[in-house]
């Protein structure tokens, strides 16, 4: 047995607040949870990381589906990550980087994940990330960081996730190297440093407004599909726009709360994105019941200045070359 991190009881964890189930969007996408959570067990602080936020832009069928950057991680943490060359079992790979103190991040097949029970558990196969921490081969379990929490699996799952059971795919799989000895500097200069040049390579044009402008191309193809491929499109549009902007306005947050300037106006415009976003997906559910998207001009027009505002004030603030001029 292999064990990264210390030894952690998925039936007594506790998330990290910025799962709280109070929040508008709890979860996010795999990945950024998974590392969120990560950071937490590691004793790292993730809101500095969140500068990256920023850079969300429309992608002309969905919203970026936001990660932490590598680059972002090694900056203020000291994490390094890197893919993982497979060349033999995805099991054995993944024990001799555990031995070796790494976590390994695998997309498996959520499939065979029993923490999805209720959505893709045994009823549908789909792609997500998990952050193998614990892995017993001789017992056919291990333990692994997935979404909000930290869960277990064993037997069949077990071999489902390591593409012994089909589909067989071949994986992408990642490793993270904690350096002991890395000293970071300052976590709040490191993330207005990480949030400048963010703020450089920011959408040229405001993405609500792209959506807007976009949105009757997909109302129609969403009046001719099933139901089943409206929660695709809003867990890859709608849940991805409101979480990456629910995580901007906590990152502002804690702007404030280590001493920088209020950013009030920025962070309210935020979380006013990230609300109407979780109150557009439910208006959108109606609307794919009825084949009837003729409505939805007006509410997405509300959200286009609310955008403005947030990357307004952040550039006011932050941007180098405005404050050089």
């Amino acid at each position: 047995m292999a064990i990264c991190l210390r030894a952690l009881d998925p039936a007594g964890y506790r998330a990290h607040a910025l799962h709280d189930a109070a929040r508008n969007w709890p979860e996010t996408n795999c990945y950024v949870d998974l590392w969120i959570e990560i950071l937490h067990v590691l004793g790292f602080d993730p809101y500095p990381a969140l500068a990256f936020t920023v850079l969300q832009d429309f992608e002309g069928d969905q919203f970026t589906f936001f990660k932490f950057p590598p680059e972002d991680l090694a900056a203020l943490y000291g994490l390094r990550v890197q893919e993982l060359a497979i060349y033999d079992s995805v099991e054995r790979h993944t024990l001799e980087q555990l031995q070796r103190g790494r976590l390994v991040l695998i997309e498996v097949d959520s499939y065979y994940l029993p923490d999805t029970r209720g959505t893709s558990y045994r009823t549908t196969h789909g792609k997500t990330t998990i952050g193998v921490n614990l892995l017993d081969p001789s017992g056919r379990r291990l333990h692994y960081f997935h979404n909000a929490g930290y869960f277990s699996l064993e037997g069949e799952d077990y071999d489902g996730v390591f593409r012994e059971l089909p589909p067989q795919q071949f994986p992408y799989v990642e490793f993270v190297k904690i350096d002991p000895r890395a000293t970071p500097a300052s976590l709040l200069a490191q993330s207005l440093q990480l949030l400048r040049a963010h703020l450089q390579h920011r959408p040229a044009v405001n993405p609500l407004r792209q959506y807007r402008e976009r949105f009757a191309s997909h109302g129609t193809v969403l009046a001719e599909r099933p139901l089943d491929y409206f929660h695709l499109y809003a867990f890859n549009v709608l849940r991805q726009l409101g979480a990456n902007f629910e995580l901007l306005s906590s990152y502002l947050d804690w702007l404030g709360a280590q001493g920088e300037p209020s950013l009030e106006a920025a962070r309210r415009a935020s979380l006013g994105i990230a609300v109407h976003a979780k109150t557009l997906q439910f208006q959108l559910a109606r609307a794919v019941t009825r084949k009837r998207f003729d409505t939805f001009d007006t509410a997405l027009r509300a959200m286009e200045p609310l955008y403005d505002t947030v990357i307004g004030e952040l550039i006011a603030r932050y941007d180098p070359m405005r404050s050089a001029s």
